[in-house]
């Protein structure tokens, strides 16, 4: 343990010298009080023992710089020494950063006991920042695992109703296009029974990715919907944007070559319904929602494997 001495006075600063190292801990010294911020600042003590009576600067500015010079979530504690020992003096001591306070001659015993009980709580913080650190990191990972779908990974429905009601205030508040394509695997109740469910679920995950894949720009989002269901939201994009982007996903899914003996197609496809819109100050996004899903309705019923549009007079 490294511990900054502070003190202009060199007889104290030999005799607390010699107690710090005789309870095997590195001293460092320092006679001014400019030359201990610049030796806080290069060895990064442990704890600070300073004086309050200093030739350039007292001691109470010293421990407000040294406090401005720690690291986020850091602390070095910091006890006084001095021969000032009024009420007043001990609270101008704390509130200028200090943790303890040692009157002047200083008692090795009691030292001795200030350092371990600092010691203590130096351990203590310690284990609760890594604690702290590792349960941001179980947070993190929880959140992200609630945010996935477990079977694709990408996006779950819970994420896209928060990101598809985010992305619809901010589309409203700034009169920009959003769209909105809900996409259906076809005829995939036929593939489940034919190949099997395991093949079923790679089928998913295989579109999805290959979705995934045709995605632009980073505030687009593909979420799986539900079942064979997926939805992409497309901030600040109008209706041609949303056409263009659906017949690459469409022709993706076709190009994964995914064999479907139940299809007239003979492999896996997939049916597009897309809408678009500026959201209106009283307009709710289920209405959005239901308009592409009315397009994906005409997609399915005009024979599959294709994209189709919200009525082009469509508006909220």
């Amino acid at each position: 343990m490294k511990i900054l001495i502070v003190e202009d006075t060199r007889t104290n600063l030999l005799i607390i010298t010699q107690y710090v190292q005789r309870f095997g801990s590195v001293a460092i010294q320092a006679e001014t009080g400019a030359r201990a911020i610049e030796v806080f600042q290069s060895e990064r003590p442990d704890i600070v023992l300073l004086d309050i009576i200093l030739p350039d600067m007292d001691g109470f500015t010293v421990a407000q710089r040294l406090r401005g010079l720690e690291e986020n979530g850091g602390w070095t504690p910091i006890i006084f020494l001095s021969s000032l020992n009024k009420d007043e003096d001990i609270e101008r001591g704390i509130a200028a950063g200090g943790d303890d306070y040692l009157a002047k001659p200083v008692s090795e015993v009691v030292l001795g006991a200030k350092i371990r009980a600092m010691q203590r709580i130096i351990q203590m913080r310690t284990s609760l920042v890594v604690l702290a650190r590792k349960l941001d990191v179980a947070n993190r990972e929880l959140k992200r695992l609630s945010a996935s779908d477990g079977l694709t990974g990408i996006p779950n429905r819970r994420l896209f109703d928060e990101y598809i009601s985010r992305e619809w205030r901010r589309a409203r508040r700034g009169t920009n296009s959003i769209a909105l394509m809900m996409c259906d695997v076809d005829h995939f109740k036929p593939y489940n029974d034919t190949y099997g469910h395991q093949a079923g679920d790679d089928c998913l995950r295989r579109v999805a990715h290959a979705i995934q894949q045709t995605m632009e720009r980073a505030a687009d989002i593909v979420a799986r919907y539900g079942g064979e269901e997926f939805a992409v939201v497309l901030p600040e994009t109008q209706i041609g944007g949303a056409l263009f982007l659906a017949e690459k996903i469409r022709h993706a899914v076709h190009e994964l070559h995914i064999p479907h003996s139940g299809s007239a197609q003979g492999r896996v496809t997939l049916s597009i319904g897309i809408a678009a819109t500026i959201p209106g100050p009283d307009a709710a996004q289920e209405e959005l929602i239901e308009a592409a899903d009315r397009a994906l309705y005409q997609a399915k019923h005009a024979g599959r494997d294709r994209v189709c549009r919200a009525e082009a007079t469509f508006s909220l």
